[in-house]
């Protein structure tokens, strides 16, 4: 069984700078309105206090295959090379997932390229409620 890949994201210090959008974008050559990795904003809202939660956090999309042609070289993928704030990890899911641990505020992302064509059509099976 091959091992499986994925991305570590420390969203409590990724300062939303948008590095690996732009690098993802320009590596892929993906046009206006598509993207590899996105990042989000979550908040504003009161905490209480006078605090407020507000994080931003990269989200791979559909489009993400974790830069196979540059992982597959040795390299990392494209966004992890340009991240500014040194907050994202490519690795192994089960390494990432033991680092993960060590704290709070990271999220672990495996990201399945072209969805639709490894999943198939959804097919709604009213008898159950799942997909078939």
């Amino acid at each position: 069984m091959s091992d499986t890949y994925g991305l570590l994201i420390d969203y409590e210090y990724c300062t939303g700078c948008y590095s690996c959008e732009v690098s993802c974008k320009e590596e892929h050559n993906y046009g206006v309105g598509q993207w590899g990795i996105k990042v989000l904003d979550e908040g504003p809202w009161p905490l209480g206090d006078g605090n407020y939660n507000y994080n931003k956090i990269a989200v791979p999309t559909d489009l993400c295959d974790l830069c196979a042609e540059r992982t597959g070289k040795g390299r990392e993928p494209i966004c992890v090379h340009h991240c500014l704030a040194n907050v994202m990890t490519y690795g192994k899911v089960e390494d990432l997932a033991k680092k993960m641990c060590e704290k709070p505020k990271q999220v672990l992302w495996v990201p399945q390229y072209k969805p639709m064509d490894a999943k198939g059509e959804f097919v709604h099976d009213p008898a159950s409620g799942v997909r078939k």
